[in-house]
Order: structure tokens, then sequence, then C-alpha cells
């Protein structure tokens, strides 16, 4: 076959060169000219010469359609393939009634190689009877069916019981065997014959014609076993044989064959080896397949014993926390007030002092136990999911926080009916998080100003934010804000244990959302969040 000029209609550069390797690797020597525009394909038909076109559905600006009417008229008798991950089997009908040779889907790339085979040597289709065609018309629709049964196979078992049907039904032939390469053996694993062969029997795979298949990494097809140095006489004399082919499953490193037997003299026409060969190919990706998913179900299961150990673990040091560490931390801090209390009297200055730093210290500490227990429990927690006017959650939280500090001048702002899906529990700890920081932040400003609003919606999910011109922070370290217990201000500046921003972000993400913030250093602080109802919706089910 001299060297095939094609014309490839495509803009998406990864499946031009899949489709590209696929037609030199099964030994097509071609000259493909990519045109990624409607203005390439039109420059490149004027150009003309071409043995084949190749076109996606459509290219920005320029359908399929457009680009097959086009070829028609510039170059009319050249051979049209619609090649495409998106047209419908109605709309490849119309460009088959149109006169277009073939519609191949992206996902079936392995029929596109015989299909430009028959398209530049002079049309097998039309030299195949009536009723060869419809026998390969019916067997094709029975690949495509196979395929789809492969691809849902989850075990070795599963896939040989589907092969062992098909690879005898796709040809018609008198018998079939699905054979395993077993290191140095050829494992016999399944049949389907008029008469029993060799299954479940193992062979040297330098002795017998499916190890020289796998070995050579090539199709064997013979018309005449016994007249074939490659097959092991004795071995066949018994049987009905006497033609077979047999395919590699896999071309690289192969892991097994498929054979297919006649018991008459037959030869194989290169349509039925197509259909074996693209069975043993499908066949190959459904093994890898099933050996990824059984990686991936252990994976599963050892992340689930990781994860049910970490738990456990968690939940040991919830308990050492609730009960091993407070006990003494109640005892000491006891024990120093009543210190004070009884004998304040009888020490100095100096000692009281150390006793109020060691109370201040304890209850410090017993504030931290808190918040952890909380953000643990966090984790445990089901939301209960509704409308949530979070405007008026906002301002009682103001209200309260005026109410505690009233002769504090804050300038609050909020945006009036600011709702959105979610645990109104949950979501009312993220302000009173987010809107006490910002009022305690702003406690050194003469004036403060707080605001709380949305902007516009994004992808139909508003982004909240509470603005403050406080004390702000420095954004090199902003990938600290919300990690446990990291403060960005010293305790004698602005009190806190520095739990409220991670217990916010985990609130946040179960809700599907992201939080983030924008800040400097005296020129206040913004955060922003947003929230999933889709993902809180499905987080119930």
């Amino acid at each position: 076959m001299n060297k095939l000029r094609i014309l490839h209609l495509e803009d998406d550069l990864i499946d031009a060169e899949l489709i590209q390797l696929m037609l030199v690797k099964n030994g097509l020597e071609c000259e493909i000219l990519l045109a990624k525009t409607h203005s390439e394909y039109l420059a490149a038909l004027d150009e003309g010469n071409f043995d084949l076109i190749l076109s996606d559905s459509s290219v920005p600006g320029f359908s399929g359609q457009a680009a097959f009417e086009t070829a028609q008229q510039k170059c009319p008798g050249v051979p049209f393939i619609l090649v495409s991950a998106t047209v419908n089997d109605r709309e490849a009908a119309v460009y088959l009634d149109r006169g277009a040779l073939d519609y191949i889907s992206k996902n079936q790339l392995w029929r596109l190689v015989p299909t430009v085979r028959r398209a530049v040597t002079g049309g097998m289709t039309q030299q195949r009877s009536q009723n060869d065609l419809e026998r390969y018309n019916l067997a094709m629709k029975q690949l495509v069916k196979v395929v789809q049964e492969l691809s849902l196979a989850r075990s070795l078992d599963e896939i040989t019981a589907i092969v062992r049907v098909a690879a005898r039904e796709l040809t018609g032939a008198d018998g079939a065997t699905f054979v395993l390469r077993e290191e140095d053996m050829c494992y016999y694993a399944e049949e389907n014959a008029i008469r029993p062969l060799w299954k479940g029997k193992r062979f040297p795979i330098n002795v017998c014609i499916g190890g020289w298949c796998m070995r050579h990494k090539q199709q064997v097809i013979i018309e005449d076993v016994y007249g074939d140095e490659r097959i092991p006489y004795e071995a066949y004399y018994p049987t009905f044989i006497k033609s077979l082919v047999m395919v590699p499953i896999r071309k690289e490193a192969p892991i097994g064959a498929i054979g297919n037997y006649w018991a008459t003299p037959h030869q194989p026409t290169p349509e039925e080896v197509e259909l074996i060969q693209a069975l043993a190919d499908t066949t190959s990706v459904a093994m890898e397949n099933v050996q990824v998913y059984n990686e991936l179900e252990q994976r599963v299961r050892d992340r689930t014993a990781e994860l049910e150990a970490a738990n456990q673990k968690l939940e040991a040091f919830a308990y050492t926390l609730s009960h091993d560490l407070r006990s003494p931390l109640a005892a000491i801090d006891g024990y120093s007030t009543l210190l004070l209390n009884e004998y304040g009297s009888k020490i100095d200055e100096q000692a009281k002092l150390y006793f109020s730093r060691m109370c201040l210290a304890a209850e410090r500490m017993n504030n931290q136990i808190e918040h952890m227990l909380s953000l643990h429990q966090l984790s445990r927690v089901e939301i209960q999911p509704q409308k949530v006017n979070l405007s008026n959650i906002a301002q009682e939280i103001l209200a309260h926080l005026k109410a505690s500090e009233p002769n504090r001048q804050v300038e609050t702002t909020i945006q009036e009916e600011l709702t959105a899906y979610g645990d109104p529990v949950l979501l009312r700890v993220v302000l009173e998080n987010l809107l006490s920081n910002a009022w305690k932040y702003t406690s050194q400003r003469q004036k403060a100003q707080i605001e709380f609003g949305a902007m516009p919606k994004s992808n139909s999910s508003p982004t909240f934010y509470i603005r403050d011109n406080g004390a702000g922070f420095n954004m090199t370290y902003a990938q600290k804000l919300f990690r446990p217990f990291q403060r960005m201000h010293s305790q004698t500046e602005f009190s806190g244990t520095g739990v409220g921003l991670a217990s916010v972000q985990r609130i946040i993400q179960k809700h599907g959302g992201n939080i983030w913030a924008e800040a400097a250093v005296d020129r206040g602080a913004s955060f922003y969040f947003t929230l999933s109802e889709e993902q809180v919706q499905e987080g119930r089910r």
C-alpha cells in the first residue's frame, strides 16, 4: 500500500496525536495534514490530492456537517470518515445516508484502522456479498454489546464467561478457546466447541500454537493445521480442527490468546480476524481494569482499616483530653485557689502573683482542651440542613457583642435577607467566630467598622464576606490561618486559643464550600466563604 495522504480536521491536539499513532502503529504509512481551524481546512481542500478525510464533529465556528458538505464539493469521491465522541446514532445515520464512509466513536478507535484499509483498497464492502455484509454488521453489533459487557466485568471469571461465548459466535466458528499465560505455561482456561478440546489443561509455551502467538506477539492464521510446522501434530490429530486463527491478548507483552477453530478447511477472512483481534484487545483492557479495580478495592479496604484505627486513636485521645488531663488540671486549679483563699494572708505579694498565674494558666489550658474537644466533635456532627437567614443571625450576634461592651463605638453594616441552605446551628458557629474575631481585632480602633454582606453570585453560589478595619495580619503567614492553635497575634495583644478559624473551616467544608481571607497589617481583614447547597443535599442521601 502506498503512503496515504490524509486530511484531518481536529482542534484537540491530543486526540489528533492519538489517532495518528493508532494508524502508524498498525502499519499504515501515512502523511497527515492536521487542520485545526475552518480556514486551515478550506485551504487544505483547495490544495487537494488527498486519499482520505477524517473529521471531528465540529471545531470552533465550523460544524462536521459543513466540513462534510464542503469536502463533497471540493474533493468528490474522496472517502470521508467522521471520528467524534459526541455524535449520536441518529446524527451518524444522516452522515452515512449522505455518503460518508463511516462514523467511528473516539471510544472505539480500534475500528479506525480496518475502516481506513477498506477505504483505500477499493472498498471491500462493495465486494462483499449481501449475506456477508449482513453477517458482518450483525457481528459488529454483537461486538459492541460484548465490549459493553466486558467494561462492566469485575473479575476474571466474568471475563472468561463473556469471552467463551463471544469468541465463537462473532465468526460462527466451530470452536473457540481462551488461553492465559502462566509464566512458561499456557493455561487453556475456557473453551466453547462442537467437541471437547483442552479446557483446564496446561502446556509448555514453546510447544503450542497459543504459546507461539504470545511469544512472537503475532496473529496466527492457518488454513491447514497439518501443513504448518508450528502445529504440534500429536495434540491436534485427535481433534476436529482443520483451520484456525489465534490472536494475542495485548500486543506488547501478551498475557493470553484467543483462538477460533473450524472443522472443515477454512480461509479466515480479514474481517473475521479483525473481529477476533478486536475482542482480544477489549479483553486485554477488561483484564487490566479488573486488576486496577481489585487493587483499588484492596486500597479502599486498607484505607478503611487505617481510618478505623485513626478514629479509635482520636476517640482515645478525646477521652484522654476529657478525663485524664482535665482531672489533674482541675486539681491544680482547685488547690491553687484554695491556697490563695486560706493562706493568702501568710504569703507575700510575689507568691500571690505566682499562684494567680498558675490559676490563669490552668484556666487557659482548660479552655484549649474545651476547644480541641469541640473541634473533634465537629467532624462527627451530622448536618441537619434547612434554609437559614444569615442576616438575622448576624444581627443577633452583633447585638449581643454590643451589649457586652456598650461603651465601644462600632459601626456595623449587615446586608439584608442573606440566606443559605445548611445547618442553622453550625452556620451560627461560623458567624459567631468570624464576627467575634472582627469585634476583637477592632478593639483598638476609635471608630471600628464591621460589615457582613455577599458578593454577586458566581456559578449560582453567592460569596459571603465579613470585613473589618481592625489589626489585620501579614498575608505571608496566611497559610497558617486555619490550622488549629496557630495565631497571628500574641496572647498579650489579643486573647484566644487559635481554634476558632479551624472550626469555621471544617464547618464550611462540611457544607461543600471554601473559606479564604485577605488582609494587611493595621488595615483590617476580610474573610470570604461559600456554601454548596447541592453538596449539602448530596451528603444527606
